[in-house]
């Protein structure tokens, strides 16, 4: 049988011994069972509703929102569900995926993660929110893992049910700053939040590591409509007595691209300076809507978790699409966020491949990962393989068990490699000044 209903407990299940686990959870069933005018019969929504051989999982993004939009990540990842089914499931089993719209806000983030529990699912896999606080509870209370977030909360590397395949933005800043060693002054422009006052140490950790001072700490309205007065202040920071070109690294999310709108009036009346950034801030679709090769990003860095989209270890991602979600506009293989959600999908699939014809629940599924599977990704990353406490404990990051980025470079318009290979950032970060 899969997707066998669970209930929740109020304990970390990463936490408790496996039959410590299971026996909080046999005390809880008896009390879930009392709650159901129904009984403890076929709950609405589980598999009871479509089959006993069916897998459920789920996938949630922000979409149609004033801010941060990933609307193809679920729509990949159904995408995918068809493409899998098509080919007979995994291991004769149907994959049945349920999207959710957190609409960047902290309560429908709740509301997808107890609608998760509530059908049964076995995982969120490829999902993104910055909402952590408010869906974790639920989802470590049912014990369902999330498999693959997108990286952009700090509990993804710390929740015991969190199993991440990039190194989020801790990777990325300071993988970047080591990129940017060879600048002159440089000047890190972000929010003003509680959030954005992890980024300058992790920026400055790369930094330090190639022999170069700290950057210059700018904060920044994270909703605002213009940076002018940003930009001008970034300008002379990097480029006042400076013998070699200053490095302006904008970090503003969504903000980013309003921030360098601003910048582009402002640079004609400074000497010469380099920008650079993170993936996620900055990606293919957003520089093609900016000009492209006559854009603002023309020449700048930015680092990424994964190797560029022209890649050919994306070949099986592209086929998906082409195969079942052809003309979808939702679905660019150039978005961090559509590559992360193929990522945690073929890390899902390998996870129920290994339970070969048992169950599939959201039990086994923590389970094979906590037992030390080892699971490949073609290349797009390093082996993954989830231990509670990871190399990065000591700052505070013991999930994250993937620390490599990639670093490239925008030429003519379009993300091309700048660099061989992955940079692995893990010694960089043992050495970050962070305080979580």
């Amino acid at each position: 049988m899969t997707g066998r209903r669970r209930t929740r407990s109020t304990f970390l299940p990463g936490l408790l011994t496996r039959h410590a686990r299971n026996g909080v959870l046999s005390a809880g069933a008896a009390v879930a069972c009392a709650s159901l005018l129904a009984g403890c019969g076929v709950v609405p929504g589980t598999t009871g509703d479509v089959g006993d051989d069916t897998i459920t999982v789920m996938t949630w993004a922000p979409q149609d929102t004033k801010a941060t939009n990933k609307p193809g990540m679920p729509a990949f990842a159904q995408a995918y569900a068809r493409w899998i089914n098509a080919a007979g499931g995994i291991n004769g089993r149907k994959l049945n995926v349920l999207t959710c719209n957190d609409h960047n806000d902290s309560v429908d983030a709740a509301k997808c993660a107890r609608r998760a529990a509530k059908e049964n699912a076995v995982a969120v896999v490829g999902s993104y929110s910055q909402y952590a606080d408010s869906f974790f509870p639920s989802l470590e209370g049912a014990g369902i893992p999330y498999i693959g977030g997108y990286g952009i909360t700090n509990a993804e590397f710390t929740s015991p049910l969190s199993y991440p395949v990039n190194g989020g933005q801790p990777a990325l800043l300071a993988g970047l700053g080591s990129a940017l060693a060879d600048c002159g002054p440089v000047a890190l422009i972000r929010p003003d939040t509680i959030a954005g006052d992890q980024l300058p140490p992790l920026l400055d950790s790369g930094l330090k590591a190639g022999g170069h001072r700290a950057s210059t700490d700018q904060r920044a309205a994270e909703d605002a409509t213009e940076y002018d007065g940003q930009a001008g202040r970034a300008l002379r920071t990097t480029t006042r007595g400076a013998t070699d070109d200053g490095c302006v690294v904008p970090a503003l999310g969504d903000r980013t691209g309003t921030f360098m709108d601003s910048f582009r009036r402002a640079r004609e009346d400074y000497p010469e300076v380099r920008t650079a950034t993170v993936l996620g801030s900055v990606d293919q679709t957003v520089i093609d809507a900016t000009g492209g090769a006559s854009g603002p990003y023309e020449g700048s860095y930015i680092t990424g978790w994964y190797p560029v989209a022209s890649d050919p270890r994306w070949d099986g991602m592209k086929r998906v699409i082409r195969d079942q979600a052809f003309g979808d506009n939702r679905i660019d293989p150039a978005d961090a966020g559509v590559q992360t959600t193929w990522i945690a999908y073929t890390v899902f699939r390998q996870i129920v491949e290994s339970l070969g014809d048992g169950e599939v629940s959201a039990d086994t599924v923590a389970e094979a990962l906590d037992d030390g599977l080892k699971v490949s990704t073609g290349g797009l990353t390093p082996t993954l393989r989830w231990q509670f406490q990871d190399k990065l404990s000591a700052v505070g990051f013991p999930r994250l068990v993937n620390a490599n980025v990639t670093l490239q470079v925008v030429r003519d318009g379009r993300l091309v490699s700048a660099r061989k290979g992955f940079v692995d950032t893990t010694k960089t970060l043992q050495n970050a000044d962070v305080n979580y």
